[in-house]
């Protein structure tokens, strides 16, 4: 199995990781103030900004530029 990084993780992914991170904070709020519909805000609201921070963090990172010898002669050894 090829080693996954952050670069090419699919989109699922992505809403599971922000899923979690959504449950974790609900399940702070909903111990520390026995509230279950302001628990469930709480997990829309992480959920959410975890979605947009995840998305622009993608848009920010940019793939690395082709070294030149690899450009002109593919089989050099630094491919």
């Amino acid at each position: 199995m090829a080693k996954k990084t952050i670069a090419n993780l699919a989109p699922s992914e992505y809403v599971g990781i922000s899923a979690v991170l959504g449950a974790f904070g609900a399940l702070v709020v909903l111990l520390v103030t026995r509230d279950i519909l302001f628990a469930a805000m709480v997990f829309g609201i992480v959920f959410v900004v975890a979605i947009l921070g995840l998305a622009m963090l993608m848009l920010a990172m940019t793939p690395n530029d082709t070294p030149e010898g690899q450009k002109s002669a593919p089989g050099t050894g630094n491919d």
